[in-house]
């Protein structure tokens, strides 16, 4: 048998079983579907086999692509490593990741993907900006970075936004509040006691002003802030209440400040990567793409 495919193919074939789904896994590869379905079917008739079973609803490797998933992936993988090793992107200083991150993201969970990364690719340097929602967009769209981590994204045409997490927002108070005690709050329960929340230019902002409105509920904001990290400020200070994402809430018990899930609605913001549409990362940043959804992935596991 003549082998004749190339890498692309391969990737091809897992991205459509991993994202289950063509759509996917053509924005993913930044291929239109026609050509990533031609790239599959060319590697069947290479390999003289279906692979994957596919119908309006449903997406799922034949057996013979089933046993071949794990032998491509191996491959690809060794493969790249082998590459990232010949250009010695794992030596010192060979390369560098550049990304911008909102900063709730960028403090939280960037260092957990970071720290996973430098372990297997310590020579590789970061530059890591941490900006506002509309920022970022700007920053990747401009080719100032190769992703970005942000909470918005999918209405540009310029750029790909793939969810990773819902972030519902909560209330921070402190512990001596008389609200602090509740199991969970209305949005309504909330009036009457000073607001803290962020300015009307926020991305945060925007999204919740937005499911608000939908749901007829109104609130006075006391206090705006630019960052959500001073709104925290505030609330240790006894000078009111905050709503704000849990990601930007304290992630352990905090001696100060306690947190309540918030109903009536529910209220989140959708947190993902940005990358612009068209653009191709560098291996080493294409590495971290990889090792960033292994963690995200984890993270919400566990």
């Amino acid at each position: 048998m003549r082998i004749n495919f190339e890498l692309l193919d391969l990737k091809a074939f897992l991205a459509v079983l991993e994202l289950g789904s063509f759509h996917k896994a053509a924005e993913q590869l930044h291929l239109s579907q026609p050509a990533l379905s031609r790239r599959i079917k060319g590697l069947e008739e290479t390999l003289g086999a279906a692979l994957i079973e596919r119908s309006t609803r449903h997406v799922a490797p034949t057996s013979t692509g089933r046993a071949l998933q794990p032998l491509v992936r191996r491959l690809l993988d060794e493969f790249e490593e082998s590459v990232l090793s010949i250009s010695d992107l794992g030596g010192r200083h060979a390369g560098q990741v550049t990304l911008a991150s909102i900063p709730t993201a960028a403090f939280y969970f960037l260092p957990r993907v970071v720290k996973a990364f430098h372990a297997r690719y310590p020579g590789i340097r970061f530059r890591i900006l941490d900006l506002s929602a509309n920022e970022g967009l700007d920053a990747v769209a401009r080719g100032e970075v190769e992703f970005g981590i942000n909470i918005t994204g999918a209405g540009r045409p310029d750029l790909i936004f793939t969810p990773l997490l819902e972030d519902v927002f909560v209330l921070a108070c402190r512990r001596d509040h008389p609200l602090a005690p509740s199991k969970e709050l209305r949005w309504a329960d909330l009036a009457g006691y000073p607001l803290i929340g962020v300015s009307q230019t926020s991305g945060n902002r925007a999204v919740l002003d937005r499911a608000l409105a939908t749901a007829s509920v109104r609130l006075d904001w006391f206090y705006e802030v630019n960052h959500l990290s001073t709104s925290l400020g505030l609330v240790e200070a006894g000078l009111g209440v905050s709503a704000l994402p849990r990601l930007a809430a304290p992630q352990t018990e905090h001696p100060l400040i306690a947190t309540v899930p918030l109903i009536d609605p529910v209220v989140s913001r959708t947190i993902g990567l940005v990358e612009r549409r068209g653009g191709r990362l560098s291996p080493a940043g294409q590495r971290f793409r990889e090792i960033l959804f292994q963690e995200w992935n984890s993270m919400i596991q566990t």
